[in-house]
C-alpha cells in the first residue's frame, strides 16, 4: 500500500536513502562521500528538520511510502523546480530498499507519481538521475520516459545529471 510518509517513518526511509545511494552510485559518487560522509543518523536529521518545517527548499514535495507491514521504498513528488519547465510535475526521488528491487514497488511508485500528477491537472513529469545511472535510465525509459537533452552538472558530487520527461 502506498501511503503519506508519518514522521514515524523517517529513519527507515533514511535506511532506504543511504543503502540505495551506496548501491547505486559507486562508481558514480565518491567512496569518501557514500561511506564516510554519508549516514542513516545524519539523513535522518536532516530528513525530520524537512518533514517537521515542510521545508523543500525550491519548492514543494510531497512524500510517500510503499507499506506492506514493511516500508519497502520511499517517492517524493512536487512541481518541477527547473525554471524552464514551470508547469511540469517532478518525480524528486523514487528508492527502493536494495534487497527488495525487481518486484514491481518501483513501477507502482512510478505509476502513483502519475496518477497524482494528472489529479493535480499536470501533463508532464520530469526526474533527473545521474547520467552514469545505467539502471535508473532503464528504468525510466522503460516507463516512457525520455531524456530531453537537458544536462546539468551536480555539486558536490561532480557528476553528469540528465532528465527525463515524460507526457501523460
Amino acid at each position: 500500500m502506498i501511503r503519506p510518509m508519518k514522521a514515524s517513518d523517517i529513519s527507515r526511509v533514511a535506511e532506504i536513502r543511504v543503502f540505495g545511494w551506496r548501491c547505486a552510485y559507486r562508481g558514480i559518487v565518491s567512496d569518501e562521500h557514500l561511506f564516510n560522509e554519508l549516514s542513516v543518523t545524519g539523513r535522518a536529521e536532516k530528513l525530520a528538520e524537512q518533514f517537521s518545517k515542510n521545508d523543500n527548499t525550491s519548492y514543494e514535495q510531497d512524500r510517500y511510502v510503499y507499506d506492506d507491514g514493511i516500508i519497502r521504498a520511499f517517492l517524493m513528488v512536487g512541481s518541477c523546480g527547473d525554471q524552464d519547465k514551470p508547469h511540469a510535475f517532478e518525480l524528486g526521488a523514487l528508492y527502493v530498499d536494495p534487497c527488495l528491487q525487481g518486484k514491481g514497488i518501483g513501477t507502482a511508485l512510478a505509476m502513483y507519481c502519475e496518477t497524482i500528477a494528472i489529479t493535480r491537472g499536470y501533463n508532464e513529469i520530469c526526474i533527473w538521475t545521474f547520467e552514469k545511472n545505467a539502471a535508473a535510465r532503464a528504468f525510466y525509459e522503460k516507463l516512457g520516459y525520455v531524456h530531453d537533452g537537458t544536462t546539468q552538472n551536480i555539486e558536490p558530487y561532480n557528476a553528469t545529471g540528465v532528465r527525463y520527461c515524460k507526457n501523460i
